[in-house]
């Protein structure tokens, strides 16, 4: 099994498994000392009939005492009242302080499984079983976990790190198109983050990506990967350096929220990320042509350049109520060239507004 160590609470190392299909996955849960507990699977209403039984399986093949939660499908139910419903599986399930929770499917599944193990008997193991692009890329790793709360997206939440993460490249076949639009949406932003040539790999190699290529994938996600593994390890709670993780985050989760989410959050993301280059670029941080290679490579994607019906003073007053502000100040994420960004706590209005009124077109 080919896997990727990422540190934890000093020493310790969680894996995170690269694979074809299911058939390791009992393995995997042995080698960490899960096989023999109780184990909830968290799933959703689209994937459960795809991957719920394979996962049972696996897991009643390690020895574990198999239940499950399934919710319905979507954002608008990545709330506290599902929570509750989680918890009421969980304890009528007899799932203890040894037992373990396994979120399977995208990033919602992956926040709510990860927020209910962190606050269910005040913290239990959980593992990912990502199964979106989106969830393989970004989510599933590094430990975020929380929930919405009204209109505020990740308001409510707690760092928790998983077990292990199981990457089954294969269920990317079953994804729709527009979720693995989604996920490339975050691919993109890990490299303008830190990795201008990973950034133009991916922008050159779109035919292989979009065939499904394994080989491509796998390198693809595992660089992805290791990336924010970096990133988490160094700054785990984010208190400075991973703030980085969030450029297109801010404008992009305004947009989100104003858009009753009828937007998937990549598609927002691709957004916000068109934002902070064209902030940049005005800042003189990115010529035209760097900002022009950033469009086209969003585009290539089919990741959407701009929004409609929406107002540019709505959204900065969204972006003022993002979980990342610090002290009344939006901690924006800029880039001083393709690869290399950096925290900005100055950012004005104006130029906000600016950068707003370049993705309302």
């Amino acid at each position: 099994m080919e896997k990727l160590l990422v540190k934890r609470d000093g020493d310790f190392h969680y894996p995170i498994y690269f694979e074809k299909d299911f058939s390791h996955l009992s393995q995997a849960v042995e080698e960490e000392g899960l096989n023999g507990k109780k184990a909830c699977i968290v799933t959703d209403s689209h994937v459960a009939p795809l991957y719920l039984s394979a996962v049972t399986q696996a897991l009643e093949e390690a020895g574990c005492k198999v239940n499950s939660f399934v919710f319905e499908a979507g954002e608008k139910n990545k709330n506290l009242n599902t929570i509750q419903e989680m918890y009421e599986t969980f304890i009528t399930s007899g799932l203890d302080r040894k037992g373990f929770a396994v979120a399977l499917g995208g990033g919602v599944a992956g926040d709510m499984t990860g927020f209910g193990a962190a606050t269910y008997l005040r913290g239990i193991d959980f593992i990912q079983v990502p199964t979106t692009l989106l969830a393989q890329v970004d989510s599933s790793v590094g430990g975020k976990t929380g929930v919405d709360f009204q209109q505020y997206k990740n308001m409510v939440g707690a760092f928790h790190q998983p077990r292990l993460v199981y990457m089954n490249m294969s269920t990317l076949h079953t994804l729709p198109d527009q979720e693995f639009t989604c996920g490339m949406g975050e691919i993109l932003k890990t490299g303008l983050i830190c990795d201008g040539e990973f950034f133009r790999f991916v922008c050159k190699n779109q035919t292989a990506i979009r065939s499904l290529n394994f080989e491509m994938l796998s390198m693809m996600i595992r660089r992805c990967c290791e990336i924010k593994a970096k990133v988490v390890e160094r700054d785990p709670k984010e208190q400075g350096e991973r703030a980085l993780l969030n450029l297109g985050h801010t404008v992009g989760h305004a947009v989100e929220k104003l858009k009753d989410f009828q937007l998937l959050h990549g598609q927002c993301v691709g957004i916000g990320l068109i934002a902070a280059a064209y902030l940049s670029m005005q800042r003189g941080l990115l010529n035209s042509e760097e900002y022009q290679e950033i469009r086209k490579g969003c585009e290539s994607f089919d990741l959407p350049l701009s929004v409609e019906g929406l107002l540019a003073e709505d959204v900065l007053a969204a972006t003022k109520k993002d979980k990342k502000m610090e002290q009344g100040h939006i901690k924006f994420i800029l880039m001083n060239g393709i690869g290399k960004s950096f925290i900005d706590k100055a950012v004005t209005d104006e130029e906000m507004l600016c950068a707003i009124r370049e993705i309302l077109k």
